[in-house]
């Protein structure tokens, strides 16, 4: 295995702990519309296929307009869960610090862009990484592979020479259609999806840190 010159990271689940807040916020809207989002409907629809669970209001007859308007009180509520505290995982700060000086790293993240400044106001995470892309960076999102293949050119290396670091099956899938290999930390809302074609999964980004710091190869 040829050691990576870059590391392309996911944000949601992977560094910060956000993931339950989103699913918190859509679960609260939709209740107001009289449809239930549990834990394994949320993993499906957003980790696994990442496709959203906004087409369950216009099951319920709900138009654009009111499906608009629904998505925007979710992203406002969600915002307001962003600002209950430190999002950093315990661990995340040191991994990064520790990566920072063996890799050249970029955030490619599914997050719209108020919401990944406003998570990263003070995480102090974003000086070790050399950009980050958000949604409208790329026309689709993961689990398509726009994301990670827009990362490719702005990184302006191969997809062989660079390695995912996620926590869903969609962030994985999404790597894996773009011809990077993938090494997965699933999170505690993910950690039933299929995994299989990861190059390899750790219980914590602690593990994965230091498997990456003893990688073999030049440095």
């Amino acid at each position: 295995m040829v050691r990576p010159a870059a590391l392309l990271w996911d944000n949601d689940g992977i560094l910060v702990d956000t993931e339950g807040l989103y699913f918190a916020a859509t679960r609260a809207m939709l209740a107001t519309i009289g449809v239930e989002l549990d834990e394994a409907l949320y993993l499906q629809l957003f980790l696994r296929e990442g496709r959203g669970a906004f087409h369950l209001a216009r099951e319920r007859g709900l138009d654009e307009a009111q499906i608009d308007a629904l998505r925007a009180a979710r992203d406002a509520h969600y915002g307001e869960l962003l600002q209950a505290g430190s999002l950093v995982f315990a661990g995340a700060a040191q991994a990064v610090a520790a990566l920072a000086g063996h890799y050249r790293m970029a955030i490619v993240t599914s997050s719209e862009r108020d919401h990944f400044h406003q998570i990263h106001r003070a995480t102090g995470l974003l000086p070790h990484f050399e950009f980050a892309l958000t949604q409208g960076d790329y026309a689709r999102a993961k689990p398509h592979p726009d994301p990670y293949l827009a990362a490719l050119a702005r990184i302006g290396l191969l997809a062989e020479a660079c390695l995912v670091i996620e926590d869903s099956e969609r962030g994985l899938r999404a790597a894996c259609a773009a011809g990077i290999r993938c090494w997965a930390v699933p999170s505690r809302l993910a950690r039933d999806g299929s995994f299989a074609q990861a190059e390899r999964v750790f219980d914590s980004l602690g593990e994965l840190a230091s498997a990456l710091v003893d990688y073999p190869g030049p440095r």
